[in-house]
């Protein structure tokens, strides 16, 4: 490993090792190393016979706002938020269709909607499965691996970490070492990332180059809070009577995530106001069947394991409420015996006499034997054995033979463990949140940040090659995602339109729902809101059809939309329909179901039981409001960002964009910019915010108008 203090130093080590023909690949998220992409990238501007490929995912950037008025508003937020974070070049020039012809950027995660009519970005998709990101990386040449890093004491020696990002990495690192030729695998140290363990701790000579420039240490990209509206709050309701305890859990970033979140905080925290509610929304009543046959509304006692490629914010709040908190063990005899409830994590002599018995020990305790039990925590560290003979802490010597009454009369004074050692709660292949959660992260303990396992999306988002283990990780799975739409045949839409666009990318989301149907008491949940605003207009996200698939109909499984469970798995495709017709919105039941009939896949003397046949949102609005009076269903259930004004400021903009998308509101909206609204003191703080309290020009007053007349309409 060389060591170097400047990153325009490292790019010229780079060229002269792979040549100017280069094909970078940097992780997806905040594990891109800004400062030296930056520097390559500017290399490559200014030396046209440098032919740079840049694969990567999820390209974050400071959002800087479309129009004047969403520039006003973002300024000093993002200077607040984002201070330091060095965006990338590359992005700013690929949104404004400046790359110079000797640079591509090509990703198989786009964040969501950024690139829909970016003709150079929609073509440079790669649309792949996450576990093929690796193979796909090495087959077009990759020849250049960097990514940011942290660096620590580890046991007595300098170990790297790869922090937020081993997820393809670990992988890419050694298919590279194993094609041989020339390449570079070059990391940049930051010391703001957290220090994960895993498969995320690495030797300093996994590195050719590793650029350690303390002033380029800086601030992680934290992803803002969103508010939460009552549609999504219904949805994770919903999908948190599916969670049963002892399983393990998946969850997706976004407000549909906190909505889950939250809704299982409640049931923990406050089960009995918990269990109200779901009658008095009628929840039990309408899919009690479903929630009694694949989950629970107690609450937790076992507690969930988690095992998720993206390791959300949401977990913080999990574990911190006991709710993530069981530990499995990258041993297969010791989970199976723990699964079967044959031993439990207390240590005792039993618990040895059960590996004997399993056959993962011997009576007659070897070396292997010894090491076994230390590392699983059976025995403590200071046990040694010589020549047959167990050396224990309290000085004692007896036989290394389990049999031996006085053998296990002396462990059990002195030599075994309290308790088993080894256990993690989580495994995640990258994390990405709010400022918050990464220095939650840095705060923890060593021994705790120790139960969370960064380690390769091959390990997590696939059974292939350890499925033994995972089969007894993963029980109960339930691997809970966000789509945009469903048709009536169970195929769900998560990543494009039907036109080709691509909204974001399939990412993990397939291979979880194979997972699901691969695990018998596993299941796949898809989130949908039952309509979209499009154009300023109501539309359902429930469809007949649509030109567009990301899971097939053949893996349906559970839908959740705020009006319902739609049980899916092994239903015939007229059953199919009537279940996603009774979770979907009133507004347009009766047109989907006569499209149905027309099709001949619904039977036309079929009728919508009355019990889902008002399906609107005041059949929730009205509980859920008085559910707020007593502090529940804060609009920022995790906190936020914002400021007071912002948060108003930020619905009235919202408001004015959506009423500009339709012909009737920009027409309402225009007659609103006619009259001169005064401006008062009930207005004035957000003005000032928005610098538009004393206007100069036409374009501002007119902005000011606009401005106060939807301030007016929320603050009434």
């Amino acid at each position: 490993m060389e060591r170097l203090d400047d990153v325009e130093h490292c790019v010229d080590r780079i060229l002269a090792r792979v040549g100017r023909r280069i094909r970078l690949a940097v992780p997806l998220g905040i594990g891109k190393p800004n400062h030296l992409v930056n520097a390559l990238y500017r290399r490559a501007q200014a030396d046209p016979s440098i032919d740079l490929h840049i694969l990567t995912a999820l390209t974050l950037e400071r959002p800087l706002g479309q129009s004047d008025l969403e520039r006003r508003f973002l300024g000093p937020f993002v200077e607040r938020v984002f201070g330091d974070h060095p965006d990338p070049i590359y992005e700013r020039d690929r949104v404004e269709g400046r790359l110079p012809d000797n640079v591509r950027v090509m990703e198989f995660y786009f964040y969501a909607g950024k690139y829909l009519g970016n003709h150079a970005a929609q073509r440079d998709y790669i649309s792949t499965n996450y576990t093929y990101v690796a193979r796909d990386l090495l087959d077009r040449g990759v020849n250049v691996l960097a990514q940011e890093i942290c660096r620590a004491e580890v046991d007595g020696a300098t170990r790297y970490s790869l922090s937020s990002n081993p997820d393809v990495s670990v992988d890419l690192v050694a298919a590279l070492r194993e094609r041989g030729g020339e390449f570079a695998v070059v990391g940049q140290v930051n010391q703001e990332l957290p220090f994960m363990f895993g498969e995320a701790v690495v030797e300093p000579e996994t590195f050719d180059f590793v650029v350690d420039q303390p002033a380029q240490y800086h601030r992680l990209f934290g992803t803002p809070k969103t508010s939460v509206t009552d549609a999504e709050f219904m949805i994770g309701l919903y999908a948190s009577t599916l969670v049963k305890d002892g399983g393990e859990l998946q969850i997706g970033i976004g407000s549909l995530g906190d909505a889950l979140v939250y809704a299982l905080l409640l049931r923990q925290r406050d089960n009995a106001r918990y269990v109200k509610l779901l009658e008095q929304l009628g929840i039990l009543q309408r899919f009690g069947d479903v929630i009694e046959r694949i989950g629970d509304t107690r609450p937790f006692e076992q507690g969930l394991f988690a095992a998720t490629e993206m390791l959300v914010d949401g977990f913080m709040h999990l574990i911190e409420a006991g709710i993530v908190k069981r530990r499995v063990y990258d041993d297969l005899p010791l989970q199976r015996l723990l699964n079967a409830d044959l031993i439990d994590e207390k240590v005792s002599l039993h618990s040895l006499d059960a590996l004997v018995q399993v056959r993962a020990i011997g009576s007659l305790l070897d070396g292997r034997d010894l090491d076994y039990l230390k590392r699983w925590g059976l025995f403590e560290a200071g046990v040694q054995l010589e020549d047959g003979e167990l050396l224990l802490p309290d000085g004692s010597r007896v036989l290394a033979d389990l049999g031996q009454a006085a053998t296990r009369a002396a462990l059990e004074r002195s030599g075994l463990g309290e308790e088993l050692a080894g256990g993690v709660i989580v495994h995640a292949g990258f994390f990405l949140g709010p400022e918050v959660f990464y220095q939650w992260l840095r705060d923890m303990p060593e021994a705790e940040r120790r139960r969370i396992d960064m380690r390769s999306v091959l390990r997590i988002n696939q059974l292939y090659g350890h499925e033994q283990l995972d089969r007894l990780h993963r029980r109960d799975a339930r691997f809970i995602n966000t789509a945009m739409m469903v048709t009536l045949s169970g195929a769900v839409v998560s990543d494009g339109l039907a036109d080709g666009g691509v909204v974001s990318g399939v990412g993990g989301q397939y291979n979880f729902v194979a997972m699901a149907h691969a695990l018998p008491d596993g299941h796949s949940v898809l989130q949908v809101r039952s309509t979209r605003m499009s154009h300023g207009e109501l539309q359902s996200n429930v469809v007949s059809r649509y030109g567009h698939t990301t899971i097939a109909r053949h893996q349906r499984d559970l839908v959740v939309t705020e009006y319902g469970i739609a049980d899916l798995r092994g239903k015939t495709d007229q059953e199919i329909i009537e279940r996603l017709l009774e979770v979907s919105d009133g507004r347009f039941q009766r047109e989907l179901q006569q499209e149905a009939v027309e099709s001949g896949k619904l039977d036309p003397a079929h009728r919508i039981a009355p019990v889902h046949g008002n399906n609107l949102p005041e059949g929730y609005e009205a509980v859920l409001r008085e559910a707020k009076k007593e502090g529940l269903f804060p609009a920022f259930p995790f906190g936020t960002d914002l400021t007071d004004d912002e948060i108003v400021l930020g619905r009235a903009l919202k408001a004015l964009k959506a009423k500009i998308e339709s012909v009737r509101g920009a027409v309402e909206v225009l007659a609103e910019a006619v009259v001169e609204g005064s401006v008062g003191d009930d207005v004035r703080p957000y003005l000032e915010r928005m610098g538009l309290a004393e206007p100069e020009h036409l374009v501002d007053r007119l902005y000011r108008r606009l401005l106060v007349a939807e301030l007016r309409e929320i603050l009434r």
